[in-house]
């Protein structure tokens, strides 16, 4: 089963994401990142990419896209909360998404 990030966890994965643009979201336990690209077919592929991974991880993202702005949120539903399945994904989402 998969669980909440412990402290321990949260004080090892979340600093490094936070400094590669990550936020906590207010009122929940969730992570979030907008990805800034030069344009839209910039921002479907990353989104296309993106998808690929969460299908195979059977972990999808919440996600908002308006022409080059793809805004990504990650919770684990399955526990309410983050796990290393968020912190994982979210450091797929920043290689793929590097230049945004």
């Amino acid at each position: 089963m998969v669980q909440t990030l412990s402290q321990e966890e949260r004080r090892a994965h979340l600093p490094s994401l936070k400094e590669a643009g990550w936020a906590e979201v207010e009122g929940r336990d969730a992570i979030k990142r907008v990805f800034t690209f030069a344009d839209f077919n910039e921002a479907f592929g990353f989104m296309a990419r993106v998808a690929l991974y969460a299908d195979k991880a059977d972990h999808h993202p919440e996600w908002f896209n308006v022409y080059s702005r793809v805004e990504v949120t990650l919770s684990t539903h399955d526990c309410q909360g983050l796990s290393m399945r968020d912190v994982q994904f979210a450091q797929f989402c920043n290689k793929l998404g590097q230049h945004a």
